[in-house]
């Protein structure tokens, strides 16, 4: 597994295409139960190097039910994006995760990560790339038919800030959805 994060962690194969040039974010190690998989790191993370190490992660630390100290636990917690540099800016935020991330590195985490058994797919892009033809038309209806997915995956929308509006639209998502990822999680932390 080091050797593997060294060699993600040197990777420049999108090294053109990258307005901050490659710097790959990933925690993982072979003892993890559950992984998160999120789209790309933004700016902040790109910075600092940290996986979620912003309003985001903030966010998403309060759904999961956990503190820092257990997040930022690799043995516990791996934390792998779509796309592990930052991507750059579009119209509407950042550009999508660059699509050769995922097909070059993530069998290779998973088959040094024996112990998985929860992947938390965040957002659209994940979504799309591990449920394939098994998602539902969008990502609220995905979400709303978690269950579905269990015990494999859970599907979450991104926490960012920007999605006030979808929560406030959707408030069945911290009433039924966040107390049972909540449980999930503990489950899955306290057999680890």
């Amino acid at each position: 597994m080091k050797n593997l994060l060294s060699e993600i962690r040197d990777c420049k194969v999108c090294d053109a295409h990258l307005p901050l040039g490659p710097r790959p974010i990933v925690a993982a190690h072979p003892e993890a139960r559950i992984i998160i998989i999120g789209q790309a790191p933004g700016t902040k993370v790109h910075e600092t190097g940290v996986p979620w190490d912003d309003p985001s992660g903030r966010q998403l630390r309060k759904w999961l039910g956990v503190s820092d100290e257990v997040f930022y636990d690799e043995t516990k917690i791996a934390l792998v994006p779509m796309g592990f540099c930052y991507p750059g800016k579009g119209k509407g935020g950042d550009l999508p995760p660059r699509p050769e991330c995922a097909p070059l590195w993530h069998q290779k985490l998973w088959d040094s990560m024996p112990n998985l058994e929860l992947i938390i797919l965040i957002g659209t892009y994940a979504q799309k790339y591990y449920l394939k033809g098994e998602m539902e038309k969008n990502l609220t209806e995905t979400v709303k038919a978690y269950k579905k997915y269990l015990p494999n995956y859970f599907p979450l929308p991104h926490p960012s800030p920007r999605n006030r509006f979808w929560l406030t639209k959707n408030p069945w998502f911290e009433d039924e959805v966040l107390e049972d990822l909540r449980n999930q999680i503990a489950n899955y932390l306290h057999q680890s």
